[in-house]
């Protein structure tokens, strides 16, 4: 991986990210695609219409189905998904903590019964980077020990401890298969963790960053927490976090999220919210949030968005958006999905342009005034 800090506006970066696959530029969107598909999209979509340079795949639901092996055995992802850019993948272990009815945190790694059929694993540091090497992503999140939040302190700090003894032993572990051949063009992230605690957050990112990781990613916010909390440790964070190298908030988060975030020198982001909230009727704009079910779309014949440059709003209107989701047609998560990535992916990259002007702070301003805010 090649990484350059191309410019700053306050703490706003703009970055470059150059994997084997893509030349990504910061700040950066990553859609979601959990089981190696963008839910309601195809590669022509990513690629042709929303220009996605980089793309999020799940450690944990690939390797219980079709199975990682499958996927190494078809050419990994890329060949697998025909999607040639590049990919992150994460280590699995949040889904196995959150959709796991008995999952269960241990020193070795984590536990988990299978929600497929039951069936009972063990994430270790060593194999959820197996498992990614035979996924062939161009970026791999290691294992790290999650909470849920409120946590005692107590909690916070074996969490922090686990997450680093896990940390150390990933990195030492990818360096061995590296020498053997294996996983020479991927990279792997740490993940700082410590809950809303300044002082965990501290230790965690300390400990974490003077290791020789290709990456630093923030983990654990985003969960119920308030916002201002989560700013602020983000905030607090990445001042513990180096330059030189990308960071990545995971799992954040609406568009306030990231302007916030940006302007705290976060670079990658990923969530499911926009592609989630087109399915359910809620659309992202300029102005705000759009509810298409709304009966006073019915007869409008307006794109969702006038400002909006998305094969969507070219070429359908409000109105027939509106019928396609009260008479649920498939066509429609298609076309909303379409627009909600665009409208992230654009506002990530309007960002990297008002921080290459030096002038991110207006862009901010301007951001909420269009939503009234």
């Amino acid at each position: 991986m090649k990484f350059s800090l191309d410019a700053q506006s306050g703490n706003a970066r703009a970055t470059t990210i150059v994997t084997a696959h893509s030349t990504i530029k910061t700040p950066v969107f990553m859609p979601v695609g959990t089981a190696a598909s963008v839910k309601a999209l195809d590669t022509n979509d990513l690629t042709s219409l929303l220009d996605a340079k980089i793309v999020l795949a799940n450690t944990y639901h690939l390797y219980l189905r079709p199975g990682d092996q499958t996927i190494k055995e078809l050419g990994g992802l890329h060949n697998f998904t025909g999607y040639k850019r590049s990919f992150l993948t994460d280590s699995g272990g949040f889904q196995a903590f959150s959709l796991s009815d008995m999952s269960q945190a241990n020193d070795e790694g984590i536990e988990f019964q299978s929600h497929i059929d039951g069936s009972r694993h063990l994430f270790t540091p060593q194999k959820v980077l197996d498992i990614q090497y035979n996924l062939g992503s161009d970026i791999m999140m290691i294992l790290d020990d999650l909470i849920a939040l409120p946590a005692t302190k107590e909690r916070l700090a074996l969490s922090v401890k686990r997450t680093t003894k896990w940390a150390k032993d990933s990195i030492a572990y990818h360096k061995q298969m590296q020498a053997q051949g294996i996983g020479i063009n991927q990279n792997i992230f740490a993940i700082i963790q410590g809950g809303t605690d300044p002082y965990f957050r501290q230790q965690s990112a300390q400990e974490l960053c003077a290791m020789d990781f290709d990456g630093f990613a923030i983990g654990g916010l985003s969960v119920g927490e308030e916002s201002q909390a989560m700013y602020d440790t983000i905030e607090h964070t990445t001042q513990f976090m180096p330059k030189s190298k990308p960071r990545y908030l995971m799992g954040v988060g609406t568009p306030e999220d990231i302007v916030e975030a940006i302007e705290r020198g976060i670079d990658m982001f990923d969530c499911v919210m926009p592609t989630r909230n087109a399915r359910n009727g809620t659309i992202f704009t300029t102005f705000g949030k759009l509810n298409i079910k709304a009966a006073r779309y019915k007869k409008d014949p307006n794109p969702i968005d006038e400002s909006c440059g998305c094969y969507t709003c070219k070429h359908y209107s409000r109105a027939y958006l509106n019928h396609l989701f009260r008479a649920k047609e498939l066509t429609y998560y298609r076309l909303a999905s379409l627009h909600n990535l665009y409208y992230y992916l654009d506002l990530v990259k309007k960002a990297r342009e008002a921080i290459l002007e030096q002038n991110y702070v207006t862009f901010k301003q301007e951001f909420y005034a269009r939503r009234g805010l």
